[in-house]
């Protein structure tokens, strides 16, 4: 059997947050198919304006896509977990913002993107202008042996996924191998992680119930604006920092507020994922696997945009 390894977070900026993650088991791909990475972006807020948390929102998703494009080889997806842009309470500047968003991004090498809504996105009209700009905003997909589900906990009233989309989800794991690696996409987190600042998913707990009867299950998620990791039984669960600013603590602070920007350490707690697997083979006959954790040193990257 082989085994896929996640190796890295990769931050932006003057500091950078690198932690390694679980090992992570694939008892479905083979040496042939090689090791590859993908890229988790979340919470860029396209459109989002406010000097004292970042006084150039712009310039950061710019910054983050010039990174990228730097990495060789390149990632074989990206996938961004929501809140591409700002909210509004008008229509038209929502789609506005969303068109704006798609042209910064087609500056990307890798083209294959994959996208999750945020509540910034879709919770004023249920996902109505995401749809027509960025396609479903639930649905499956498969990469070398991995089984990606993505889901939408944030069109719906209530921060909930919904009898239809958990009777879909129940649909899809039946239909793979109990021993499929799975990797699942949201913007919120399923578990409780704070509710009374909204970061929750309602009826999370039946959507990891369904996940719990699956033994090789990884959560990433945004939404929170920084850094996290959870466990819930055997699942593990990663937020992503956001590429517009950072928010404080689950309850250290009095209410939910953009941490302000650090003119000494700009891009502070800003940043993207950049998940490795590495598919190597082991010696020996039966279902056997490995589960390695690997702690990785942080990298420096530039604190300025490229000129």
């Amino acid at each position: 059997m082989d085994r896929l390894q996640f190796l890295k977070l990769m931050g932006i900026g003057g500091v950078v947050f690198a932690t390694g993650l679980p090992g992570f088991p694939a008892t479905l791909a083979t040496p042939s198919r090689g090791g590859f990475y993908f890229v988790q972006l979340s919470d860029i807020h396209w459109g989002f304006e406010g000097p004292k948390a970042n006084p150039d929102p712009p310039g950061t998703l710019r910054l983050a896509i010039d990174a990228i494009n730097t990495l060789d080889p390149q990632p074989d997806f990206i996938v961004f977990t929501g809140d591409l842009t700002h909210t509004t309470d008008d229509p038209q500047v929502r789609r506005q913002r969303m068109s704006e968003f798609k042209a910064q991004i087609a500056r990307l090498h890798t083209q294959r993107i994959h996208f999750l809504p945020g509540e910034h996105d879709a919770s004023l009209d249920h996902g109505e202008a995401f749809h027509e700009f960025f396609g479903p905003s639930q649905y499956a997909f498969e990469h070398k042996g991995l089984a990606c589900l993505c889901l939408d906990n944030v069109s719906q009233e209530g921060s909930i996924l919904g009898p239809a989309q958990l009777g879909w989800l129940k649909g899809e794991l039946a239909r793979l191998p109990k021993d499929r690696p799975l990797v699942i996409f949201a913007h919120r987190p399923l578990f409780p992680l704070y509710p009374d600042w909204d970061w929750t998913t309602t009826d999370g707990d039946q959507a990891l119930e369904l996940l719990a009867q699956h033994p090789f299950v990884t959560i990433f998620y945004g939404h929170i604006h920084q850094e996290h990791h959870h466990q819930t039984g055997h699942i593990q669960h990663h937020a992503a920092t956001s590429l517009i600013f950072p928010l404080p603590a689950p309850g250290a602070a009095p209410k939910r507020a953009p941490l302000p920007w650090d003119a000494e350490h700009p891009y502070r707690g800003l940043g993207f994922r950049q998940v490795e697997a590495h598919l190597r083979p082991k010696s020996g006959k039966g279902p056997d696997y490995e589960i390695e954790q690997e702690a990785l040193t942080q990298t420096a990257l530039p604190t300025k945009e490229p000129a």
